[in-house]
């Protein structure tokens, strides 16, 4: 039997036994793999703002309320970082969607007095907020290596302005660096937890809302201050624009804006999520070593490391100042980030990273050198920062709510509500506090 010409040509070029059905298709990436290569380097901003969720204010706040009143307000450290959750989720969007931050648009939309009122209150925030981190770094390196309080405060204040140094090759190094130290807090407090261990039935109960008077209100502002943190709310507005390319390129399919939503959402919930495990494990450790204490120095920071030491041994003590370091560090230099971006977006002027620093560094080193208690400075910031959540809160709704400014990005009717009525709440229960304090 002769073979024709074609048939020929085809044995040749083919490899003898491999027929068409053995012959392998070409490989293909999964679909979910594909678009976890897609996702993943899109990450980055929410881990920014969540270093300020764990901040030297949390330690605080979150070991004087486990020590006060054991788990009865994991309730609100829980409810504070859904809040989070969907105020971060918020900012981000409105960056994607306008390629501006929160401060720029409050100073392109709204009346100049209005807009200077809020510069004003947003660099108390920022005072308030640089106060915190470098008290917080100058006790960890105090508890570390006994250097004196105001020394460890200039400290942290150098280590803060080097790490900033880090933002003039890009926010991805910026990034990277923050988060590391955000992973070395998580792993801090993760490792004092196994010492401290977990009492499930009073975590469940913690888990109802509830408050057992004036102390343990001041504690819930003071937790959703150092929480819902007002001043990112604007450094994560300041993130997002540009850092997924071209956004507005990207948005104009359904496809393209579903896929940078999405990004950032995920971002966001790893953030923020692990940021509520690390404030949740604050709380516990406290509760469990300290709860019903008689004495005032299990609630203080210096009281926490050492029954740490005592109960848990020195590994627990080393990774708890450990963490209260790596806090103080990285949170000082997204505070004075974010003095920067208030600045830049009322007013259209800049300050030099190194007079904004010594213009906020001030009120810090008072507290230190007068010898105020450092974990009652810290928790009173707290509250300060919970006063000035409404004012960059309400203006973010109102923004994300407009579809003039926001276009196909403009907020669900139900998330709009949603966002109003933590507005509303924390507002109120700021108010609530000013009137318990002085009829008390």
């Amino acid at each position: 039997m002769f073979l024709s010409r074609t048939e020929a040509a085809t044995l040749v070029t083919r490899p003898v036994g491999l027929t068409a059905a053995t012959r392998r298709p070409p490989r293909r990436t999964p679909r979910r793999t594909s678009t976890r290569r897609r996702l993943w380097p899109l990450l980055g901003p929410a881990f920014v703002a969540a270093i300020a969720y764990v901040d030297p204010g949390n330690f605080a706040t979150n070991s004087s309320a486990g020590a006060s009143f054991g788990y009865q307000l994991l309730w609100v450290i829980v409810a504070a970082n859904l809040m989070a959750m969907l105020v971060q989720t918020l900012t981000a969007k409105l960056g994607l969607a306008t390629g501006r931050d929160l401060a720029t648009l409050c100073r392109d939309t709204l009346p100049r007095p209005v807009v200077r009122g809020l510069w004003v209150q947003a660099e108390v925030v920022a005072i308030a907020t640089d106060l915190a981190e470098i008290v917080g770094g100058a006790v960890a390196l105090n508890l570390l290596f006994a250097v004196p309080l105001p020394v460890g405060g200039i400290i942290t204040a150098v280590v803060a302005f080097v790490l900033l140094g880090a933002q003039s090759r890009g926010h991805r190094p910026f990034e990277r660096v923050i988060a590391a130290l955000l992973l070395v807090i998580a792993a801090g407090f993760g490792y004092t937890l196994l010492g401290a261990g977990l009492d499930p039935g009073a975590a469940s109960a913690g888990l109802l809302p509830t408050l057992g008077g004036g102390d343990s209100l001041l504690l819930a502002t003071g937790i959703l201050g150092a929480t819902v943190m007002p001043h990112v709310i604007y450094v994560h507005s300041a993130l997002t624009p540009h850092r997924y390319g071209d956004t507005h390129t990207a948005a104009r399919s359904t496809a393209g804006r579903a896929r940078l939503l999405r990004a950032q959402r995920l971002d966001v919930v790893l953030a923020m999520g692990l940021a509520g495990l690390v404030n949740a494990a604050m709380l516990v450790v406290a509760a469990q070593l300290f709860s019903g204490s008689s004495t005032g120095e299990a609630m203080s920071l210096e009281g926490v490391h050492a029954g740490l030491a005592l109960q848990s041994g020195d590994g627990a003590a080393l990774a708890f100042a450990l963490a209260l370091l790596a806090s103080g560090f990285a949170a000082s230099s997204v505070g004075t980030h974010a003095g920067q971006v208030v600045m830049a977006g009322f007013l259209r002027r800049h300050l030099p990273v190194l007079v904004r620093r010594l213009i906020t560094l001030a009120p810090a080193l008072a507290v230190l050198l007068l010898g105020a208690d450092p974990t009652t400075a810290l928790v009173w910031s707290q509250v300060v920062l919970s006063f000035g959540i409404p004012f960059a809160l309400v203006p973010l709704v109102w923004l994300t709510a407009r579809r003039s400014i926001m276009g196909a990005w403009v907020n669900r009717r139900v998330t709009t509500v949603t966002a109003g009525a933590i507005a509303a709440g924390i507002s109120a229960l700021n108010l609530y506090l000013v009137v318990d304090t002085l009829l008390g």
